[in-house]
């Protein structure tokens, strides 16, 4: 019986192997065929870790633009001033920034920010517009602060990047500095996330994995204005193994960084009653992750054609960074990856 139950286990742990083999294998041959250009993927579980560059990333330290990954970094840097006292997630934004007022905005919460459930739209009506002038995101604010209301706020969660800026804005205005050194200064550099940066953190464009956009607009994904332009909804830069760092501190809190209970907040569904479970920057949907995931599983992704998890039933972190755009995924390559590692 002994034997049998060893034997069991041996061809289970081999299942298990090849599964993380056969993600290995679909990175290179999407790699491989060009419909990928670059990727790295970290996979971690308690000391054991993988880390692996594909295609034209010449090695997994390479950063990629994360896209909405970002947001849970920004709303890390909110939460962080809750911990000191600064602001509190009841407070209305208003008090924050005086221009937000009216048009039913009196109301909104920062708490509503961070969770979706502001009413403001995803993106502005002169989002294109914007960019292609090289606007500054003060520029954003000020039409964040005119955007009509999409529902009464608190009643559903939709998502809205715009939200995110404001809780940017709200960490410049309270903590009286670039939202960009400010995150370096409190989670970067303490979380030991050298390859990480909101915006280009002084690096060159070409150091960096290109992101898989046609057209030649000085306003895309791989222009130096939108590169360094530093949008708190999407614009940071980071390998896979950071934001598998970033990932890990809400597996297990880091000192000083966010009070342990703090971190375990922005990782529970705080939508109850609502249409869309979400935490407090992030996605607490693991039907949305790998297929294999528990229910504590926590993460985002990103329009760039990036993914992350963390699973904290098993210790196990997942960072899947690539330079397709997400919507031209027609394969599910992502998900498909993701999948497979859930289950290994």
């Amino acid at each position: 019986m002994l034997r049998r139950d060893v034997l069991k286990g041996a061809v289970a742990l081999a299942l298990k192997r090849d599964r993380l083999d056969a993600s290995i294998a679909l990175l290179g041959k999407a790699t491989g065929d060009g419909r990928v250009s670059a990727a790295s993927l970290h996979v971690r579980q308690g000391s054991d870790e993988l880390s692996r560059a594909f295609g034209l990333a010449p090695n997994a330290a390479t950063p990629f633009l994360l896209a909405s990954i970002t947001k849970p970094m920004t709303a890390t840097a909110v939460m962080i001033l809750q911990d000191r006292n600064a602001l509190a997630l009841a407070n209305p934004v208003r008090k924050f920034i005086p221009e937000f007022t009216g048009g039913g905005r009196d109301s909104i919460t920062v708490k509503h920010l961070l969770t979706h459930t502001s009413g403001l739209p995803d993106m502005l009506p002169e989002n294109d517009a914007l960019r292609r002038a090289h606007a500054p995101l003060a520029e954003f604010v000020a039409g964040a602060c005119k955007a009509p209301l999409l529902f009464k706020p608190g009643t559903q969660v939709k998502y809205q990047s715009m939200g995110l800026l404001l809780a940017g804005e709200i960490v410049q205005r309270t903590a009286r500095m670039p939202l960009r050194d400010f995150l370096r200064k409190e989670v970067f550099d303490p979380l030991g996330m050298a390859q990480t940066s909101l915006g280009l953190g002084g690096r060159a464009i070409a150091s960096t994995a290109l992101c898989q956009v046609s057209g030649n607009d000085d306003w895309n994904w791989n222009s130096p204005y939108w590169r360094d332009l530093g949008a708190p909804w999407g614009g940071a830069h980071a390998s896979a193994a950071d934001v598998a760092k970033f990932c890990r501190a809400f597996l297990r809190p880091a000192p000083g960084i966010l009070k342990p209970a703090t971190a375990a907040a922005m990782v529970t569904n705080q939508t109850v009653g609502l249409n869309q479970p979400w935490g407090l920057g992030w996605k607490v949907q693991p039907a949305g992750f790998g297929k294999a995931c528990s229910a504590q599983t926590f993460g985002h992704d990103g329009s760039t054609g990036t993914l992350a998890w963390a699973d904290p039933e098993r210790d196990l972190t997942f960072v899947l960074l690539t330079t397709r755009p997400a919507a031209e995924d027609k394969e599910h390559l992502l998900r498909a990856v993701s999948d497979l590692v859930s289950e290994s």
